[in-house]
This record gives C-alpha cells, sequence and structure tokens, in this order.
C-alpha cells in the first residue's frame, strides 16, 4: 500500500471517528442501547436453568454489556458505522417482523413505565426481564383456532346477558363476560400429576372443565381470543391466571357499572373490581377461577410475566 492510500484511508476514518471526548459518550450510549434489546432477545430464546434470584439472567446481561463494549471501543474509529448497521439492523426487523423500532419504543417505554412514580406495585411488569414459565407451551396450548373452543365460546355468548339492552359499545366485553360465567359454572380445580407440570390445551380442557391455575388461564384465553377479545396470562411466581383488555380508563367506569349494577349484581355487591394498568395506560380485567365475577380479588398482585394474545 503506498503512502497516498494509506493517507487516504486515514483522512476517511477521521471523517468517521467521533472528537474526544465525545467518542466515549456515544459509545456509552451505544453500548446501553444495543445490550439491552440483545438481552431481552437472547434470554427470551434460552432455557431457564432456575438458578437463585434469576443469577444467570444477571450473569448473561453482564456478558453481552462487556463483549459489546469491548466490540465498540475496537471499532471506535467507524463508530458512525456502528450506529448506521444498528438502525438497519432495526429496519430489517420492522419491515419484516422480527425486533425492530416499535419493540424497542415498547420495551423502553415499559421500563420508564416501571421507574416512574405513577406505577404501583402490582403494575410493574418485569416479563421483559424473566423468562415466562413453559411459554411455547402455553403458546401452544391456547389454540382458539379449534373449531370445539370457537363454538363452546359462541354457545356461552347466547347462555348469559342476551337479553341485556343498551350498550352495544360494551358487546364484545359482554360477550366475554358470558363466556366467563360459563366456564365459572362448570371448572372444577384438579391438580397436575405429582412431579409433573401438566399443560392442557383448551381443547382438551373443554373435555371435562377440569385441571389447575395454568389449564383455566389457558382456556380463558383461547376462548376471549376465539370471539375476538385480548386475553393475557399472568404469571405471579406459584400462580397463573387470565385477565382480559377492557379498554381506557373512561371504558373502565362504564365496565364496574355494567358488572356491579347489571350482570354480576349479587356476586360483586359491596365488593372492589380489581384490575392492572399497563404502561400504555390499558385496563386489564381479573378473571381468575377464584373470582366469583370479573374482577374479583386476585390471589396475589405481584406480576412476574405476561402473555399477551392479541
Amino acid at each position: 500500500m503506498t503512502l497516498s492510500e494509506k493517507t487516504k484511508i486515514q483522512k476517511i476514518k477521521e471523517k468517521l471517528s467521533l472528537p474526544k471526548p465525545w467518542d466515549n459518550v456515544v459509545i456509552f450510549f451505544l453500548n446501553i442501547l444495543i445490550t439491552i434489546p440483545i438481552f431481552i432477545i437472547v434470554h427470551q430464546n434460552i432455557i431457564d436453568p432456575e438458578w437463585f434470584l434469576h443469577i444467570d439472567r444477571v450473569l448473561l446481561f453482564v456478558v453481552i454489556l462487556v463483549i459489546i463494549q469491548l466490540v465498540l471501543r475496537m471499532l471506535k474509529t467507524v463508530i458512525i458505522i456502528c450506529i448506521f448497521l444498528y438502525l438497519l439492523a432495526l429496519i430489517w426487523g420492522t419491515l419484516f417482523g422480527g425486533y425492530g423500532f416499535n419493540s424497542v419504543f415498547e420495551d423502553y417505554r415499559a421500563m420508564i413505565y416501571t421507574m416512574s412514580d405513577d406505577a404501583n406495585p402490582q403494575d410493574i411488569i418485569i416479563a421483559k426481564l424473566l423468562p415466562f414459565p413453559n411459554k411455547s407451551k402455553i403458546i401452544d396450548a391456547v389454540d382458539y383456532t379449534n373449531p370445539k373452543v370457537r363454538n363452546f365460546a359462541l354457545k356461552a355468548t347466547t347462555l348469559h346477558f342476551q337479553d341485556v339492552k343498551g350498550f352495544r359499545e360494551y358487546r364484545q366485553t359482554i360477550q366475554c363476560f358470558a363466556v366467563f360465567a360459563e366456564v365459572k359454572k362448570r371448572w372444577n380445580y384438579v391438580n397436575d400429576p405429582k412431579g409433573r407440570e401438566y399443560i392442557a390445551s383448551a381443547s382438551e380442557s373443554l373435555q371435562h372443565f377440569s385441571g389447575d391455575c395454568d389449564d383455566h388461564a389457558i382456556l380463558m384465553a383461547a376462548l376471549i381470543r376465539a370471539i375476538g377479545g385480548t386475553p393475557r396470562i399472568i404469571h405471579t411466581g406459584g400462580h397463573l391466571y387470565p385477565e382480559m383488555l377492557i379498554g381506557t380508563k373512561a371504558d373502565l367506569e362504564n365496565v364496574i357499572y355494567l358488572i356491579k349494577e347489571v350482570l354480576f349484581k349479587d356476586e360483586s355487591r359491596g365488593k372492589e373490581i380489581n384490575y392492572h394498568i399497563d404502561e400504555r395506560g390499558q385496563i386489564w380485567l381479573n378473571l381468575d377461577y377464584t373470582a366469583k365475577y370479573p374482577g374479583g380479588p386476585f390471589m396475589s398482585e405481584e406480576i412476574l410475566g405476561e402473555l399477551t394474545f392479541y
């Protein structure tokens, strides 16, 4: 390589480099921006060894942080190219359904929400940081497209609350409550086989309406999804239960009126309506099998994870 060629390469590097101390500042923030989404993607796709206090996840985060810091420092003369490649990866994820700009925005908004004064302890969801137990099995078990699941959900809507008039805007919510009422009437709690976590699909649970908390949560999530509702399953450590999206705080007032004055008057008389508010301000109503009405008492308010079925 001639001297003139070396000089040209050096000039290109100088143009792509940032002046000190801004190069170290940019590297630090770029490291944080890259490490967090990479950590979230990795931890959600590897087996959870169930170490004490999830020390394995802490070590995983530290390892990723150190590796990216070393790489960025090695490439600090072309830091602008690194930023470009990072943005290119997010564009690819946005266009082809992977981890994109919207995913980054949602993850950071959730983290900011959990640090804000508006977040109640029971509303702080750290599902992004802790593995959801049996996640893939549960997702497969919520077989809402199964004809048996769809047909039962349709039948339930004809058995309850058909004579309720004047709430057209909340027709779907009322139908989901009808499904809750029918399952509540039939459900029989039965433990899993000793020493084994048995996860039944929604279509399987319809055969006997029996099972434990995760089987009930799976069934309710599938039935609500089958008639157009938006359910999610909450993990609290030793318990799983379903919730359903009812909308905004304005919707909450109307739904509470429906529950307490129209649909579940006797069951909810003098009782509190329990719900969670997520980082977007959306209201999720408790539908646990232990509740006698939608929004009944929580068995546990701590949220360690959630699976949402949009």
